[in-house]
């Protein structure tokens, strides 16, 4: 699923080429209804899901001096409304047959505040306490929940960051160590792994120590 649906076929495209198979199945992620469809129709001619990971995410900056503005709410739309969208039915249909998995796209940047980063960061921050609260539930009907944390990856979305950005990785290293996660099944996916504990270690210092330490390194 994915907003580019062009992109889609020719990754579709490029995969049979070399002998794989992708079946382009183009959606909102915004309507709940249309999400609900997709999971139906994915179900009717493919089969049950197993797998399913939910990769949304965006960034939507708000015009100066409009915080809570139109790019606040977009991002929200997109990153937490829209992955409970697809959630809702993935968890019906898996809980019905008694077993399934998903994971859940995040970030290393919903483990705490970060500068310049307040809906995307905040957006995150709800998904992996999301994840946190369903895993209770989701262990009891069969079902592993996963959350993906990932750190600087090369992507078109961090290609609009105008600032330095530590342990950048490419596309293709993430998509393995990813891969790697779901073989695992452990709750939570996270890399770069320097990147992530530098980050777990700095929300565990007290505020005061974490605001003065944050603020140096980004010279906010």
């Amino acid at each position: 699923m994915a907003r580019r649906a062009a992109e889609l076929d020719a990754f579709a495209a490029e995969a049979a080429g070399a002998g794989g198979k992708i079946i382009p199945m183009p959606g909102d992620v915004t309507d709940r209804k249309a999400m609900d469809e997709l999971v139906s129709a994915v179900e009717a001619r493919h089969g049950a899901i197993a797998l399913a990971f939910l990769n949304v995410g965006t960034f939507f900056p708000d015009s100066e001096n409009d915080f809570g503005g139109d790019g606040f709410r977009k991002t929200f739309a997109v990153n937490v409304e829209g992955t409970i969208n697809l959630l809702g039915p993935l968890i019906r249909v898996m809980r019905e047959r008694g077993r399934g998995q998903i994971a859940v796209n995040a970030s290393v940047a919903g483990y705490g505040g970060l500068p310049r980063a307040i809906a995307y960061s905040s957006s995150k921050s709800a998904l992996i306490a999301m994840c946190e609260s369903l895993k209770f539930d989701l262990d009891r009907a069969g079902i592993t929940i996963q959350v993906v944390c990932p750190g600087f990856v090369e992507t078109p979305l961090t290609d609009q960051n105008e600032f330095p950005m530590p342990f950048l990785i490419p596309v293709q290293e993430a998509g393995r160590r990813i891969c790697s996660g779901f073989e695992t099944k452990g709750f939570e996916i996270a890399f770069p792994k320097r990147m992530a504990f530098i980050l777990k270690f700095m929300n565990m210092l007290p505020y005061g120590l974490y605001f003065a330490l944050l603020s140096r390194i980004t010279g906010r």
